[in-house]
């Protein structure tokens, strides 16, 4: 069983240790049209990576300035996750990351916690994939080195729910093989989909880690799940672009954010202390509105449609866009997208009916305009 972490990333090791298998020396890159192609004619995303760009200047200039704009609202929306994960599980807690869009926010709430209670909690970053599941060596890893202790698992937000679906699956899997039960619950920054019960803020809004790729995330790939290199007992993979060092951004985004907790803790306690009373239970309905938009555009697959700011950013830097679709009002809180989208050449259509403040379409092999 694997027992060694690999040393990758460029966070402080006192900040998160990557529960990965380092595939930094394969080639596994393809560009985005021919991964859209592989993707769409059934190899599975996890299989392979998207070529890791230099980011240009206009999307460092696009993250710079959200950065500035959404600190203070991130830093709220962290310390509200993070005191709830304290009053519901305590300080014998590990942090349990899913790679890579949950990474940077692991890492804000091990600092949080780290300020206000002055709590050194363990943190990991380790890899699930849809339709595949969650890493069980990780797993492994982590309950054989912490007996005894809760496990919280952190995403960046949420969008259709895949993930948090796939957590339940792989978790009941996981008991069902092994007889541990863990905690489904997923912690998120911002849960836009209504289908998390742990979350710091309901609205969509661009968490700027959602910008840039690996240079905000520790310059981690994303993960990967392909037999050719991963073996039974391995760790899922993925590579460390150390040559993006020198674009790196991932330390800077962390330090600028926990620069805002004294001005936030009052705010991020109370706001827990609310929801933890209320109890908002999910009712998953980001998932209604992409089989709107399923009927309404004729898509057969879910898969194509990715809804939420950071999920449609995501779209418009990885994949092959076909549209987006904005809530009517809500063009000048996504300038960003806007900018993306002509860019790039994609259309931008007003739609009602939908829980999101965008959504990105993706645009199957073989389709028109």
């Amino acid at each position: 069983m694997a027992d060694a972490p690999a040393k990758m990333g460029s966070y402080p090791a006192s900040d998160v240790t990557f529960l990965l298998k380092d595939l930094s020396v394969i080639s596994i890159e393809k560009s985005t049209d021919e991964r859209e192609s592989l993707i769409q004619s059934g190899t599975h995303y996890s299989e392979m990576l998207p070529v890791e760009y230099k980011p240009t200047e206009e999307y460092m200039n696009l993250f710079y300035a959200s950065l500035e704009e959404s600190k203070r609202k991130v830093a709220e929306a962290v310390g509200t996750v993070a005191e709830q994960i304290v009053q519901k599980r305590g300080l014998h807690t590990v942090l349990c990351s899913l790679a890579r869009a949950g990474t940077p926010i692991g890492v804000l709430i091990k600092r949080y916690i780290e300020f206000k209670y002055e709590a050194a909690l363990p943190h990991y970053s380790i890899s699930i994939i849809r339709d595949r599941g969650i890493d069980e060596n990780a797993l492994h890893y982590i309950l054989r080195h912490h007996p005894g202790d809760s496990l919280a698992f952190i995403d960046g937000w949420t969008g259709k729910g895949a993930i948090t679906k796939e957590l339940m699956r792989s978790l009941d899997g996981f008991y069902q093989a092994f007889g541990t039960r863990l905690s489904s619950e997923l912690a998120v920054l911002a849960d836009p989909g209504y289908c998390s019960s742990l979350f710091g803020t309901r609205e969509d809004f661009l968490i700027p880690s959602a910008c840039l790729n690996s240079t905000v995330s520790g310059l981690v790939s994303r993960t990967v799940l392909n037999g050719k290199w991963i073996g039974k007992e391995d760790f899922h993979g993925a590579k460390f672009y150390e040559n993006l060092l020198a674009e790196d951004v991932s330390n800077l985004f962390v330090d600028t954010i926990a620069a805002e907790f004294p001005a936030v803790e009052t705010k991020a306690a109370e706001t827990a202390a609310l929801l933890l009373e209320q109890r908002e239970e999910p009712d998953w309905r980001g998932l209604t509105s992409v089989r709107n938009i399923q009927h309404d555009f004729g898509i057969d697959n879910a898969n194509f449609i990715k809804p939420g700011v950071g999920e449609t950013t995501r779209v418009l830097l990885r994949r092959v866009p076909w549209k987006i679709l904005i809530q009517p009002g809500s063009r000048t809180r996504l300038t960003h997208i806007l900018l993306l989208a002509e860019d790039r050449g994609v259309p931008v259509e007003e739609y009602t009916d939908m829980s999101y403040s965008c959504c990105g379409l993706i645009r199957p092999v073989g389709r028109g305009k």
